[in-house]
């Protein structure tokens, strides 16, 4: 098993899952009936004894509680880290309404979420069935994420980031509103596996954090909570207070994404 071949299968399985399209009995309205969620991902390989990991135990990105691949998984050799593009059907709608998350988005974003996670759970069996011991970080048992964990005081944070491990992976570079902008651009959703099967490493092609971000500050013009600002970045309790919000209104879905569409870095690298 090569990385043209983890890629392919993953293709064929976006393309063709009824999972990536918005069925009759749970469209918000008509017009999103049959709406594709996401578009072909992409993917990055990282050795899973990359020295950038250790970079995130320290307080300052994420701290001691990020658990290693290794602690994942003790024979780890490899990290898989994938983005999953949003149509321009989710992006266009969300690019339409500028204070709430339009229909579109919410199911971007709420059944978007359950299909990336069971493209990461596809792409895991298939690995086992080639006899490579592999998980998915995010759905394991061990997981937690802001403030659910051991440490309930620890919030917005987690003990595996996708982000931060595609940052690793060499899949894109952070911007002001702390998502992570790849060469398919922000609007979209990261997974990850770790597996015990080699994969030679991809090359990062930045060394800065933000190197990626232009700083124009449209993020922050975008944002209905005021949560971004040019100068301080992201106020994660402001933006947790509106998506609190978008809950109440649009219950069982929530969502917002202003930051990620109708910016330069949309659906590319800037």
């Amino acid at each position: 098993m090569d990385k043209q071949y983890l890629i392919e299968i993953a293709k064929d399985f976006v393309e063709n899952s009824e999972d990536n399209y918005i069925s009759k009995d749970i469209a918000i309205s008509e017009n999103i009936v049959g709406m594709k969620i996401f578009e072909a991902p992409i993917f990055s390989f990282g050795s899973a004894d990359d020295e950038y990991f250790s970079i995130l135990k320290q307080p300052s990105v994420i701290g001691e509680h990020f658990m290693y691949p290794k602690e994942w998984l003790p024979e780890a050799r490899t990290v898989i880290s994938f983005f999953l593009p949003y149509s321009e059907a989710v992006k266009t709608g969300n690019r339409r309404e500028k204070n709430w998350p339009s229909e579109e988005w919410l199911h971007g974003r709420v059944e978007g979420e359950a299909f990336e996670r069971k493209l990461g759970m596809y792409l895991k069996s298939e690995l086992i069935k080639k006899g490579y011991n592999s998980i998915v970080p995010a759905l394991d048992e061990r997981f937690w994420c802001n403030g659910n964990g051991p440490n309930h005081k620890i919030r917005f944070t987690s003990n595996w980031s996708e982000r931060h491990v595609a940052f690793v992976c060499g899949l894109g570079t952070f911007g002001l509103s702390k998502g992570l902008i790849t060469p398919k651009g922000m609007a979209g959703r990261l997974g990850s596996i770790v597996t015990e099967l080699y994969l030679p490493p991809d090359k990062r092609e930045y060394e800065n954090t933000y190197e990626y971000c232009l700083k124009c500050g449209k993020c922050a013009e975008n944002c209905p909570a005021d949560a971004i600002t040019v100068e301080d970045g992201k106020n994660h309790y402001k933006c947790s207070e509106f998506l609190g919000k978008t809950g109440e209104k649009f219950r069982p879905r929530y969502g917002c994404g202003k930051c990620q569409t109708g910016v330069p870095c949309e659906s590319q690298i800037p």
